[in-house]
C-alpha cells in the first residue's frame, strides 16, 4: 500500500521514467563480491537505474548526485521492507559507466542480498533489468569513453593484484599512463602521415616543401627507436603482473623440498631423507618484498632409473628451460669451497643460457668450523652467482637468501613507479611488434613509392589503436572483459 500511494503521489511523469527502462538495457550486479560480509554493495548501470532506486526506496525524489543518503529498502512488488541502507544516485555520464547508476550499500548477510536482487529483477520485479556479466560494467564504460582498453586491463589487474608492486603498476596503467604513451605515439604517426600525404597530393604544385619529406623521415625514424627500446624492457610489466617464475633445482637429497616449505612456511612438500622422495612440480606463490614470486620444487636432477622418477627430472627440466629465476641448492658439506669449482659444480646442474640464478648451498649447520672458507667464496663473487649458505633446519641464512631474492626480483620486474609504464600484456608486445616492422618496412617503401610508404605508416598507426581499442577493437573485448569478476 505504501508503494502504491508514493506511485500515486509522484504522478504519471515518474511512471513513464520507469518505463522507460525497459527501453534501454539496465545491468545489475554484487559489486563488493559475496559472501556473509559487513557491507554488501548492489550497482545498477542503465537507462533504468533512476526508477529502480525510486522504486526500491518508495521515493519519487532521489538523494543529490552522489551524496551517500540512508533509505528503508523495499520490494517494489509487496512493499514488504528488505533492509535499511545508504544509497548513492550517479546520474550519467559523471559516473563509472557514463551511463545513470545507482549503489546500495546493505548489511552484507546473503538473505539480504538475495532478497534485493530478486527485488531487482531475478523475480521480474521490475522491467527491464537483468544480471549483468563478469566485465560488463568496465566494458561499458569503454563503449562510453571512460577510459580505454590499457585503463581497462589495468583495472583488471590491479582487483587481482596480491603484492604492493603489483598495485603500483595496475594503479598507474588503470590511471591512463601507459594509454597516453601509446596515444601520443599514434597522434605522431597521424601528423607524419597527413604530412606525407600533403606532399604527395601537392609537391608537383610547388605548395609542400622538399624539407616536409626529410621531417617524415626523421619523425619516424624516431618512433621507430622509441617503441623498439620499449619493447626491449625484459618482459618487466609481464613478470611483475603475472609472478616471476622460480625453480628450486639440484641433485638429490640436499633439501630442495626443505627451502620451499621454509620459504612459504608451511609443509608444502613432502621432505625424506630418501633421495628421490619428489617426483612432480610442487608449486606455491609467494610475495617476496611487494614482488610475486611463483615457486616451483622439483625432482633431483640425475641419471634416473625408475620410470616415475626420470619422468620427474624430464619435467623439472623443462621448468628450468622455462624459468624467470633458478635456485641453484646444493649440499654445503660436499661441496669444493674454491668459487671455480664450485662454479662448475653449479654449471653442471643449469641448462645452456641458463636464467639468473641464486647459489643455495644448504646444510650450513653440518659445516666443520663454521663454514669460513666457504662463506669467503660465497661472498666473493665472480664467477659464482649472488650466493648464500643456509641451514633449513636452524632457519640460518634465510634473511640473507631474502635479501638475494628480493634484489633479483627488484632487477627482474623494476621499479613499477619509475620512468616510463612497462609493457604488461602480451598482445601489446604483438601489436608493438607489428608496429614496428611497419615502420621498418616505410624506410624501404620510401625509395620506391611514397603511397606504398604511406600505407606502412596507417598499418602502424592501426596496430597502435588496437592496444587501445580506438581501432578495430571487436577481436578482443571478449577476451579483455571475460576474466573480469561480476560486478565490475
Amino acid at each position: 500500500m505504501a508503494l502504491r500511494r508514493a506511485l500515486s503521489a509522484a504522478g504519471p511523469r515518474w511512471a513513464q521514467r520507469l518505463c522507460s527502462a525497459a527501453w534501454g538495457d539496465t545491468i545489475f550486479a554484487v559489486s563488493s563480491g559475496h559472501g556473509r560480509c559487513g557491507v554488501a554493495v548492489i550497482r545498477t548501470s542503465g537507462p533504468g537505474s533512476r526508477g529502480a532506486l525510486q522504486s526500491l526506496t518508495g521515493r519519487p525524489e532521489l538523494p543529490p548526485p552522489r551524496v551517500l543518503a540512508l533509505r528503508r529498502i523495499r520490494d517494489p512488488t509487496t512493499a514488504e521492507p528488505l533492509d535499511r541502507g545508504l544509497v548513492v544516485w550517479f546520474p550519467g555520464p559523471q559516473s563509472f559507466t557514463g551511463e545513470d547508476c545507482a549503489e546500495l550499500h546493505l548489511h552484507g548477510g546473503p538473505a539480504v542480498v538475495s532478497g534485493v536482487l530478486r527485488a531487482l529483477g531475478l523475480a521480474g520485479g521490475l522491467p527491464g533489468l537483468r544480471p549483468a556479466e563478469p566485465g560488463e560494467f568496465t566494458r561499458r564504460a569503454f563503449r562510453r569513453g571512460k577510459l580505454d582498453l590499457t585503463a581497462a586491463e589495468g583495472l583488471g589487474d590491479l582487483i587481482r593484484a596480491e603484492t604492493e608492486a603489483q598495485r603500483r603498476q595496475a594503479l598507474r596503467q588503470m590511471e591512463g599512463e601507459l594509454g597516453r604513451l601509446y596515444q601520443r605515439w599514434s597522434e605522431t604517426l597521424t601528423q607524419a602521415l597527413a604530412h606525407l600525404e600533403a606532399y604527395i597530393d601537392f609537391s608537383e604544385d610547388d605548395n609542400v616543401e622538399e624539407e616536409v619529406l626529410s621531417q617524415v623521415d626523421a619523425t619516424v625514424w624516431a618512433l621507430e627507436q622509441e617503441i623498439g627500446s620499449h619493447l626491449q624492457d625484459g618482459r618487466r610489466g609481464e613478470l611483475l603482473r603475472g609472478g616471476v617464475r622460480a625453480v628450486i633445482a639440484g641433485p638429490p637429497n640436499v633439501g630442495k623440498s626443505s627451502l620451499l616449505n621454509l620459504l612459504c612456511q608451511r609443509p608444502a612438500a613432502i621432505v625424506s631423507p630418501v633421495a628421490g622422495t619428489t617426483r612432480d612440480v610442487v608449486e606455491v606463490a609467494l610475495n617476496i618484498s611487494g614482488y610475486p614470486l611463483v615457486l616451483s620444487d622439483t625432482a633431483g636432477l640425475r641419471d634416473a632409473t625408475d620410470p616415475v622418477e626420470q619422468e620427474g627430472v624430464s619435467r623439472a627440466r623443462d621448468r628450468l628451460r622455462q624459468a624467470d629465476l633458478v635456485l641453484a641448492v646444493l649440499d654445503a658439506a660436499a661441496v669444493p669451497a674454491e668459487p671455480a669449482a664450485l662454479g662448475a659444480a653449479l654449471g653442471s646442474l643449469l641448462p645452456p643460457a641458463a636464467p639468473p640464478c641464486i647459489l643455495v648451498l644448504n646444510k650450513a649447520d653440518l659445516l666443520q668450523g663454521g663454514g669460513g672458507t666457504l662463506r669467503d667464496a660465497c661472498a666473493r663473487g665472480d664467477p659464482l652467482p649472488p650466493a648464500t649458505l643456509l641451514s633449513c633446519r636452524t632457519g640460518e641464512g634465510l634473511d640473507h637468501l631474502l635479501a638475494l631474492l628480493a634484489r633479483q626480483l627488484a632487477q627482474l620486474c623494476g621499479d613499477p613507479l619509475a620512468g616510463s609504464p612497462s609493457l604488461t600484456q602480451s598482445r601489446h608486445s604483438l601489436h608493438l611488434g607489428d608496429c614496428v616492422a611497419a615502420l621498418a618496412r616505410y624506410d624501404r617503401e620510401r625509395r620506391r613509392d611514397l603511397g606504398l610508404a604511406a600505407e606502412r605508416l596507417r598499418l602502424a598507426r592501426r596496430h597502435l589503436g588496437r592496444i587501445t581499442g580506438h581501432v578495430g577493437a571487436e577481436d578482443v573485448l571478449d577476451i579483455i572483459f571475460r576474466d573480469f569478476c561480476v560486478g565490475k
